[in-house]
């Protein structure tokens, strides 16, 4: 049996000809940074810019049964409040039998007197157009996209169902400046 001592005199033995490497220090393995996800980030940005740049023309509002809007920077409390009907209603307008025409005056009519008076909560009845050609509701997205453009509106919500149901809206209005 060999012993330890001839066992390390053979290995130095065999690498008595070689020559050390110069560096002094081991750089530790270290792992490559996470991917950056580039097309990823651009393609999300693109669709958050894409939302803000949608028609405002009432028109090609999609008018569904429920209508729901609430202006930037506006509490979306604010919007919860008004769809479960939580405001009290303090005006009142009934557009049935208007044309559109004369529905846009007395809407516009009807939201300056509101702020002037410091009301909060109105009601606007557009109907459902049970009584229009092909039994649309020519004025639910005509009224929707004319209160949006306004700077006194803040939120818009479909007025619950003893309040007219899908044939009204509940408006929030600015205080008076």
């Amino acid at each position: 049996m060999k012993s330890r001592d001839s066992d390390r005199d053979l290995f130095r033995d065999a690498l008595s000809d070689v020559t050390p490497l110069k560096q002094r220090s081991i750089v530790p393995y270290r792992a490559p940074p996470a991917p950056v996800p580039t097309q990823t980030h651009l393609d999300e940005k693109a669709v958050i810019e894409s939302l803000g740049t949608g028609s405002d023309d009432p028109e090609e509002v999609e008018t569904g049964n429920e209508l729901v809007w609430l202006r930037t920077g506006v509490q979306r409390s604010i919007l919860r409040k008004l769809k479960r009907g939580d405001f009290v209603i303090t005006r009142e307008l009934d557009l049935h039998g208007h044309t559109v025409a004369s529905a846009k005056s007395i809407l516009s009519d009807f939201i300056r007197q509101a702020c002037a008076e410091d009301k909060r909560c109105v009601r606007i009845i557009h109907g459902k157009g049970l009584r229009s050609p092909g039994k649309t509701p020519v004025l639910k997205a005509k009224v929707f996209g004319w209160l949006r453009r306004r700077n006194d509106v803040l939120a818009i919500a479909t007025a619950r169902p003893n309040d007219g149901g899908t044939g009204a809206v509940y408006v929030i209005l600015s205080r008076r400046p």
